[in-house]
């Protein structure tokens, strides 16, 4: 076995005995806000999830083909994925068991198997979006081959999962680095693309949907933004972090993971809108069939300038790299959590690379298979959302920490939307009529 040991992915998120002691002088109000920058970390890890390149992929395609029209569904998303990434957090702080290893304990080994074997598969599909994507990046940034891209991508994932020798702590650093540059070339991309604000704003909040290829295209959006591997990781992250030393202490981390994923997700969330914004600016109202990363690409940088294409290649191999680095350490942990074993990182790398191969081999369009992909997610996806709304609301798993009523009700619902999109993909896959929306 690898370095990655089973013990090291069981307890991913364990941190130094000084950042544990700056926790805890936090937690007893002798370090200001300042003490509380050690509970961070483990919702930044996460929040790479919600832009990685799949999100590229179907934001591009949103804001190309419908403007800001599919803002509201970006939106959505992010608020679901909230409110799911803190009931994940909050299940590994209180019970110090992460999502699968519960799964394990408390559902039919028939069950727990199937599970598994759906988790490992959409492990594969976000391998294969973040992998393609910074292949992607580094291909057109430097002119190289896909297949030379490819293989750069993988050594630089495989070196930034090495620091993890060193402490977690390092890893946190370089991903949340990442994460900052993918936030401000966005930034930066919104300044420069031709935002109409007031339209953005409007669709942001007001729902529509034109015809059946546009929710479609909403599906991949949920599945590219909330994510199961997210989903599973957050509870492992935050499950042996800081240990609690009694009640007080467990409600006080609880808090502050909160404030955390609120933060942390709406950098996110934040991201992802400017992605629409830029290519509803930049592409609707003359090139609304820009559907693919390289397109976008070349078309971008004669709109609005070299710098403005190059600025985008930067997010998509920062996201690519970092997003790809972040899954392989979640496919470890869901292998671990359910089966109760892991493999060498080095030997998970290359299983996961063999789809993004073939795809390269045979040629299929890249951005396509980046869609492809998000709405395999997206079918993965209610499994472990049921299963967290489940185990948060008992209170012989979560004590006084399980859910209330309206916490139930409104994840009870936010499930629901989820699984009526999923009905929604299987019947339009099978080309079954839907009452109300056109065919096509």
């Amino acid at each position: 076995m690898s370095w990655m040991t089973s013990e090291s992915v069981g307890r991913l998120g364990a941190l130094s005995e000084w950042t544990i002691r700056a926790a805890r002088d936090a937690l007893d109000g002798r370090r200001g806000w300042r003490g509380y920058l050690a509970f961070a970390g483990p919702a930044v890890m996460a929040s790479i999830a919600y832009m990685d390149p799949g999100n590229f992929a179907t934001n591009i395609q949103a804001g190309a083909k419908y403007g800001y029209g599919l803002l509201w569904v970006v939106l959505l998303a992010n608020l679901i994925a909230m409110l799911f990434q803190a009931l994940s957090a909050k299940l590994g702080i209180v019970t110090g068991c992460n999502l699968a290893e519960l799964c394990r304990e408390q559902l039919s080994r028939p069950v727990v198997l199937a599970m598994w074997v759906v988790s490992e598969i959409a492990a594969m599909a976000t391998d294969l979006a973040e992998f393609l994507g910074g292949a992607i990046g580094l291909s057109l940034l430097f002119r190289i081959p896909l297949l030379a891209g490819m293989l750069i991508t993988a050594i630089v994932v495989y070196g930034i999962l090495s620091f993890q020798r060193n402490g977690f702590r390092p890893i946190e650093l370089i991903i949340g680095s990442l994460v900052a540059t993918i936030s401000l070339c966005y930034l930066i991309e919104v300044f420069i693309a031709p935002v109409d604000w007031a339209a953005a704003a409007w669709h942001s909040v007001v729902p529509q949907l034109d015809g059946p290829e546009a929710l479609v295209l909403a599906v991949g959006i949920i599945g590219a933004t909330v994510m199961p591997h997210a989903v599973y990781l957050h509870s492992g992250l935050t499950q042996a972090r800081i240990p609690a030393r009694n009640m007080t202490d467990k409600r006080r981390i609880v808090r502050a993971s909160n404030r955390e994923v609120v933060l942390a997700l709406a950098v996110a969330g934040l991201v992802n809108i400017a992605m629409v914004m830029m290519a509803s600016g930049a592409f609707h109202a003359g090139h609304s069939d820009v559907a693919e990363i390289e397109t976008a690409y070349h078309t971008l940088a004669p709109l609005l300038g070299a710098a403005a294409g190059s600025i985008f290649l930067i997010a998509l191999l920062a996201s690519g790299v970092s997003s790809s680095a972040v899954g392989t350490m979640a496919g470890q942990m869901i292998m671990q959590g359910f089966v109760g074993f892991a493999i060498p990182v080095w030997l998970r790398r290359i299983v996961t690379m063999v789809p993004a191969l073939v795809v390269v081999a045979l040629g299929v369009d890249a951005t396509q298979a980046l869609v492809a992909s998000q709405i395999v997610l997206s079918i993965a996806l209610p499994l472990p959302m049921v299963a967290l709304v489940m185990f948060t609301r008992r209170r012989d798993i979560m004590g006084p920490f399980a859910n209330d009523r309206l916490t139930h009700v409104t994840a009870a619902i936010g499930t629901a939307v989820v699984l009526a999109l999923y009905v929604f993909l299987i019947i339009q896959t099978l080309g079954i009529a839907i009452p109300g929306l056109p065919t096509g």
